[in-house]
């Protein structure tokens, strides 16, 4: 038996192609996601790990805990503490370390290093271990900087140039005194590092007389254990706390792997996702080969074999193909892997350097999945072929589906089915958090369900396009007749390409009406023309509100500034505003009293004023954090947006009490709205400053809707791996389907219809299949969307269900252009079967 099977597979060469390349194209992406994410983290951990070699023990300090009415403040590491740090048994050296957001422009005025990829920090002394200087000297006053090399590379700056930089908004404009280099993680990932000398950097970062961390070198002979316990001893309590370096290292290790992580899952999603619709396609593959050869396994059955042999070489068959797919699959995807680390250097990202890994983990888990799948797959057209009666099989009298199997997949497949749809139901009523898991299962149900009842729906279905169909004659009719003649053969083929079709409609409903609510948020709350931020969404100096304020065309400022308060035993955050220009700048509805901001009244909303139940008029004490308290007065409750929230008060009232006043954002309104030449006005103002993003209505809008068109990109990039397998699966029913109905084509020829007829016919029956699939899709996709869109409006007061129909128009022709596509070579291998030949064949 196992040499027949292997002969078997030898002879059915060309038939199992496409099933070796669905199968492929899965394992790839599974093995190259595993490659790819593998290689990052390694070579992320390592470079962290290497920047950590002049650190054996940090001091942090310890977290601040709010109790009753006061709000304790953030300990802080003082030069004292430092010098005790430095004197502690087994301590070597002791480094202060100062770091915050340092945003360097370009020569052409451009943001290095992306948002959040932009740091700053101090250099130690004259020399800093951490960072070796290669050209040029230690910064000294706040007029020198020293840039990373890579920095320097990337905007061609060198020793002596000026350089455009800011921290918190104004711009400064110190020289570079000199180059260093590092192997600080962040720059390895395409970011920059600015050093200041610490007196400096205390300034710019608002550290004045502290530091954020001490890193403590132990002396030769000292562990780092025994310098950890040796500074416990010596620090306060509840001012520090210590970390080893190899801790540290292993924490950062373990923040690297999480990272990785979430990307792995995320590939490795939509790679099950193809290996899944490749599943359709190798137990259709299995299921037609079988078929052909009936007569060859009853022939095997009267002479003494059992069923559980013929099952086991059909399993055999399966293991050999998998196994040739799982092995051409491992080594493609090594090439992706690399493929996409290149990519993410060309695109701007940068990964540190190192050897591409491939684990003898993702080995195993390639080849498993690979033999797993088809096997798995194949496992039940294995099964139905032992079944089938010798005496029958032998009289090519196929046994058909009998009406019993028939009304049992239906009513499993309707049960199915409508559970899947009640428990979605079900979870548009919870919270979105709770509701994700049950989504999901019912999700699954559904389309499991779905594809159990495809077979009774693509009757229906399928006659409905007859009446296009009849435009194209004999050919047409044919076609229509062809489609339902094997429906559980079109079921497969179709489901196929309705798992991705599903997927990328449900996501493009979700963006299309998740965009229009983001659209709709933005010009609802605010009158304003222009919201100015960091570009990192870090907290700017007062300082760029006042530049504003005085800017040409400016007619109102007001800042939105956040501070932390104790009201009734809880924290709560105030937003300080400008009382007097606050309601020219918003929109917002209320709900009770009047929108009134200045003194000691203030206005809440709706969800802050249920929650302490307060109501119009209600008095209420709030405690700051400089520990005064005062009594205000709720002049209005008004409904909150996305954008504007909480307790709102006048920065007058506000400010007194704060010893770093910041702010998150500041709206501006011009005289003449928002227009380029306003714009123009305020970048003018800001010193053309590279740290600081303005943005109208629309830019915000864009702002955030950004990651989502972003993700849905790339959604859509990896659901095209399903839909290159769903075409596999057409080009492979339709081989098949030819050359099962090799006789009937050779009669159809013997009667009068022509080549072209026949290559009409094959089309026609690949279009309609596709297009049943394509419908089958769209429709489960807008119910998807639909269902996820009733979870997000609980979070998203401005959110509707937008339908896409330009989009599913393009989705539906997309399903059209692949049964085009996939009938081409069987539909040329049709028309060229010799009609003689044809008919003699059995």
């Amino acid at each position: 038996m196992f040499r027949t099977a292997l002969r078997n597979v030898l002879a059915h060469k060309a038939r199992l192609l496409m099933t070796v390349l669905a199968v492929m194209l899965g394992v790839a992406f599974v093995s190259g996601t595993l490659v790819f994410t593998n290689t990052i983290s390694e070579a992320y951990q390592k470079s962290s790990a290497k920047g950590l070699d002049q650190v054996d023990v940090a001091i942090r300090p310890e977290g601040r805990a709010s109790h009753g009415d006061t709000i304790a403040k953030q300990p802080r590491l003082t030069p004292a503490l430092l010098d005790k740090a430095a004197k502690a048994p087994g301590a070597g050296t002791a480094i202060g370390v100062v770091s915050g957001f340092t945003a360097i422009a370009d020569k052409d005025g451009k943001l290095i290093g992306g948002d959040f990829q932009s740091q700053g920090g101090n250099y130690w002394g004259t020399e800093d271990p951490r960072y070796p200087i290669v050209d040029g000297h230690a910064p000294q006053g706040q007029d020198e900087v020293l840039i990373d090399s890579e920095t320097a590379k990337r905007a061609g700056y060198k020793v002596g140039d000026t350089v455009r930089l800011s921290i918190d908004g104004p711009v400064l404009t110190p020289k570079v005194a000199g180059v260093f280099t590092t192997d600080d993680g962040n720059v390895a990932a395409g970011g920059s590092l600015a050093l200041f000398d610490t007196a400096t950097a205390q300034r710019l970062f608002h550290k004045d007389g502290s530091y954020d961390e001490i890193d403590v070198k132990a002396a030769s002979g000292t562990s780092q254990i025994a310098l950890r316990n040796a500074l416990d001893e010596i620090l306060p309590k509840d001012v520090a706390s210590t970390t080893t370096g190899k801790q540290l290292a292993d924490d950062q290790a373990q923040q690297i792997a999480a990272a990785t992580r979430d990307l792995r899952t995320g590939l490795l999603v939509f790679a099950g996702i193809a290996l899944f619709v490749g599943t359709f396609i190798i137990a259709n593959t299995f299921t037609m080969l079988v078929a052909q050869r009936t007569k060859e396994l009853a022939l095997l059955r009267a002479v003494g074999a059992s069923r559980r042999q013929v099952t086991r070489s059909v399993l055999i068959e399966a293991f050999v193909v998998g196994a040739v797919a799982a092995v051409t699959g491992l080594v493609a995807g090594i090439g992706i892997g690399a493929g996409l680390r290149t990519l993410v250097s060309r695109f701007g990202g940068t990964i540190p350097d190192g050897p591409l890994i491939v684990s003898p983990g993702t080995v195993a888990t390639a080849l498993v999945v690979g033999i797993l799948i088809t096997m798995l797959a194949a496992w039940l057209p294995g099964r139905r072929a032992a079944r089938i009666p010798p005496v029958a099989a032998m009289g090519s009298l196929h046994a058909k589906a009998t009406a019993k199997s028939l009304l049992l997949r239906n009513t499993i497949g309707a049960l199915l089915a409508s559970a899947g749809v009640a428990v979605i139901l079900y979870s548009t009523t919870l919270n979105a958090s709770d509701a994700q898991g049950p989504m999901g299962l019912g999700a699954a149900i559904l389309v499991i369900g779905v594809f159990v009842l495809t077979p009774l729906l693509s009757r229906p279905l399928i006659a409905a396009a007859a009446p296009v169909l009849r435009v194209f004659g004999v050919a047409g009719k044919l076609a229509r007749q062809n489609s339902v003649r094997n429906p559980r053969r079109t079921a497969a083929t179709a489901s196929a390409l309705m798992i991705g079709l599903t997927l990328i409609t449900a996501l493009t409903v979700m963006a299309g009406s998740l965009q229009t609510a983001i659209d709709k948020m933005a010009s609802s709350a605010l009158k304003a023309d222009y919201a100015v931020t960091m570009a990192n969404g870090n907290d700017l100096s007062p300082d760029v509100e006042k530049r504003l304020k005085s800017a040409d065309g400016v007619i109102a400022t007001s800042p939105l500034r956040n501070a932390p308060s104790r009201i009734n035993g809880e924290t709560e955050f105030l937003t300080g505003v400008d009382g007097a220009t606050i309601g020219k700048l918003t929109a917002l509805t209320v709900d009770a009293g009047t929108f009134e901001v200045g003194g000691t009244r203030v206005v809440v909303d709706h969800d802050t004023a249920t929650s302490h139940h307060w109501t119009a008029g209600s008095r209420f004490t709030v405690s700051y954090e400089d520990g005064k308290r005062q009594q205000l007065t709720v002049a209005g409750v008004y409904r909150s947006t996305e954008m504007m929230r909480g307790i709102m008060l006048d920065t007058a009232t506000l400010a007194p009490h704060q010893t770093e006043p910041s702010d998150m954002q500041v709206l501006v309104k011009t005289s003449g709205g928002a227009t380029a030449s306003a714009k123009d006005a305020l970048v003018k103002a800001l010193g053309d400053n590279p740290a600081i993003r303005i943005m109208d209505k629309k830019d915000i809008s864009n702002r955030i809707g950004q990651m989502f068109t972003l993700m849905l990109n790339m959604l859509y990039g990896l659901l095209a791996m399903a839909v290159i397998v769903a075409v596999l699966g057409v080009i492979n029913t339709l081989a098949m389907s030819v050359f099962e109905r090799s006789q009937e084509i050779g009669m159809l020829r013997a009667i009068g219809l022509d080549r072209r007829g026949i290559k009409r016919m094959v089309r026609l029956e690949s279009l309609v299949i596709s297009l049943f699939g394509g419908v089958l899709g769209v429709g489960l996709g807008v119910f998807f969307g639909w269902a996820a869109g009733e979870l997000l409006g609980t979070k998203l007061a401005t959110y509707e269900l937008i339908l896409p129909w330009g989009r599913m128009a393009v989705f539906l022709l997309l399903a059209a252009t692949v049964g085009v596509l996939a009938s081409l070579w069987p539909a040329r291998r049709a028309a060229r079967l010799t009609m003689l030949t044809a008919i003699k064949s059995e």
